[in-house]
């Protein structure tokens, strides 16, 4: 009988502390899966950092991109991931959202977390080949993250969705329209202190001239006239001004590929 009682305890503090720890389980599993649904548009700014305007050029430029080559740029900012692995996070929303029509797989997630700071440009099996890892991370590199470090999250987005849809447009023979370049933030213009050893070898060369004025055919090249300052990286061309509707969350699946980091 003693016996008896004794195991009837022990399962009823089994179940007591099941029911105690279920929530918890429940809440972990919760917030390991609770990935937000789509707005159903390209854009779906969760963190409220992309300014209305450049919100409907991103918007212009997917929709546009959709309709003409049936690759779907999506767009996801996050405030927070809760200390997520983002690569991981990015990989399960481009999932559970099916970026690209299914069978496809066209489809590209640009992805921001804000408070880890990090991002991700998330590709589908269908467009890897012209959006291979190397290429991405240049337009990461290049185009997105210069402008991230200084929050200034609507323009670096939008210029990493107009140098992926110039990518694939090419790729596809399709002609884009609307009036927005693809472009690197300025870079800082040059302290007066930086031309001081350029100064010292133009005086060496007006001493050292024995035909007086011919040193000023060096002058050009001494000052770094014979080439451009500052390289466009190659993704010249304007993109927008396009309505429609976006088809773009048709079930499409990525493999992993792309290129993400911090800012």
């Amino acid at each position: 009988m003693k016996n008896q009682i004794n195991h009837y305890k022990k399962i009823a503090f089994f179940i007591v502390h099941l029911l105690v720890l279920l929530p918890l389980f429940m809440s972990v599993k919760t917030n390991a899966e609770g990935l937000p649904d789509s707005t159903g548009h390209p854009v779906n700014d969760f963190a409220d950092v992309i300014p209305p305007a450049y919100e409907q050029q991103i918007n212009a430029i997917a929709i546009e991109l959709f309709n003409k080559t049936e690759t779907a740029v999506v767009v996801a900012t996050m405030s927070d991931i809760g200390g997520e692995d983002y690569n991981d996070y990015a990989n399960r929303l481009f999932e559970k959202w099916g970026i690209g029509q299914k069978g496809v797989d066209k489809g590209v997630l640009i992805f921001v977390t804000v408070k880890e700071r990090k991002m991700r440009i998330e590709t589908g099996y269908g467009v890897e080949g012209i959006l291979p890892d190397g290429l991405v991370g240049e337009i990461r590199d290049k185009y997105m993250i210069p402008y991230l470090k200084q929050d200034r999250y609507g323009e670096g987005i939008l210029n990493g969705t107009a140098a992926v849809a110039q990518v694939v447009s090419k790729a596809a023979g399709a002609q884009l329209t609307g009036q927005i370049p693809v472009k690197q933030p300025k870079k800082t213009s040059r302290s007066i202190f930086s031309f001081f050893p350029i100064l010292i070898i133009i005086f060496f060369f007006i001493l050292g001239s024995k035909r007086r004025g011919s040193w000023i055919f060096f002058l050009p090249f001494l000052m770094g006239g014979g080439g451009s300052r500052h390289s466009s990286g190659g993704f010249g061309g304007s993109f927008g001004g396009f309505s429609g509707g976006f088809g773009g969350f048709g079930g499409g699946m990525s493999g992993g590929g792309g290129a993400g980091g911090s800012f």
